[in-house]
């Protein structure tokens, strides 16, 4: 495919679309009824669609019977830990072999023209950031993604978290599971502003920060303090009535749905003139500017927030004003608290 065709090339050779990120069309007044019903597919399709077959497949073929979970045992626990590396490593790794070893799409679509590979830092284990990322995830993210979905389950077991059948509350659980990525969204956006407060930059979300060319490896390449908190989105079911497969679906939504944000391509080519939507640029500005789009434009928070940043020149000006204003109350507090002669 031509990626000129949907975007631009700078004198470096970085790709950018030409379209606007736009916010999710629900929060328009008046409402907008043709934007939404434009905009659906895309919530479903793709990858909100997998992650939720995937908790189906996990919660058939995978998780133990109840009776089992009424106890931890390293057994299933093992069990739990075992697939989920596998299949960390099968989705992942499928995306980092065909974009980043074999570069099958070269630098089409690719934000950031270089590839991790070819620029080695210390900054990374082994000076290697595909390396660096890959033992990340597999040292504490897969374990700890882990670790709360043996807890939540065990406490549905244990009948600890209100579980709600299907077979009774087919409506219920149906909206609900429409909301596990709003509910994602809110709960990613507001431990995203956490975790950027100073002190927690410096000692925890500064290793995610390394990545600044993210690569599917990023994704999980996290603090374990990060870990914890992001993977936390699971415990939500153990407060709000929901099923175990609604909540493996809000975990699932997590750790598998980090892919696309750190794919850094916009578009997957899938044919000579097809291409899937990795929608990933929202959060590659993140990456690339540190201090905008918190979340993903689900729920408008960046924008109330005054942290929204749609890849256009007007969001560049706003963020160098924002960060020149930042600076200018940084110097004033500097000053206040300088030496008194």
């Amino acid at each position: 495919m031509d990626d000129l065709q949907f975007g631009m090339r700078d004198k470096r050779g970085n790709w950018k679309p030409t379209a606007r990120i736009e916010i999710a069309p629900f929060y328009q007044i008046p409402p907008n009824i043709r934007s939404i019903i434009k905009w659906l597919p895309g919530y479903f399709l793709p990858w909100n669609l997998f992650f939720a077959i995937s908790a189906v497949a996990y919660w058939a073929w995978i998780v133990p019977p109840v009776e089992t979970l009424k106890t931890f045992a390293w057994g299933w626990i093992f069990k739990l830990w075992l697939v989920n590396t596998i299949s960390v490593i099968l989705f992942y790794g499928a995306f980092e072999l065909r974009l980043y070893l074999r570069r099958a799409q070269g630098t089409r679509f690719k934000f950031n023209h270089k590839f991790p590979a070819d620029t080695p830092s210390n900054i990374f284990w082994f000076s290697k950031q595909n390396i660096d990322n890959f033992l990340r995830g597999m040292l504490t993210g897969v374990p700890i993604w882990t670790a709360v979905q043996g807890i939540v389950l065990w406490a549905y077991a244990n009948e600890l978290a209100p579980w709600l059948s299907i077979a009774e509350s087919p409506v219920y659980l149906f909206m609900l599971a429409l909301l596990v990525p709003v509910i994602h969204e809110i709960h990613f956006f507001y431990i995203h502003r956490l975790i950027h407060t100073p002190f927690l930059y410096k000692h925890v979300h500064s290793v995610h920060h390394n990545s600044i060319n993210p690569s599917p490896w990023s994704s999980l390449a996290m603090h374990p303090v990060e870990h914890m908190l992001y993977f936390s989105t699971m415990f939500y079911h153990l407060i709000i009535p929901s099923n175990p497969i609604i909540a493996l679906y809000q975990l699932h939504y997590a750790g598998f749905g980090a892919v696309p944000g750190h794919i850094g391509f916009d578009k997957i080519e899938v044919g000579k003139n097809s291409a899937v939507d990795s929608h990933a640029y929202t959060h590659y500005l993140h990456h690339k500017y540190f201090e905008v789009n918190y979340g993903d434009g689900l729920v408008p928070l960046d924008k109330i927030f005054g942290t929204w940043h749609d890849g256009s020149k007007e969001s560049d000006e706003i963020m160098k004003e924002r960060f020149r204003k930042k600076q200018e109350r940084a110097s004033a507090r500097k000053t206040r608290s300088g030496p008194v002669a």
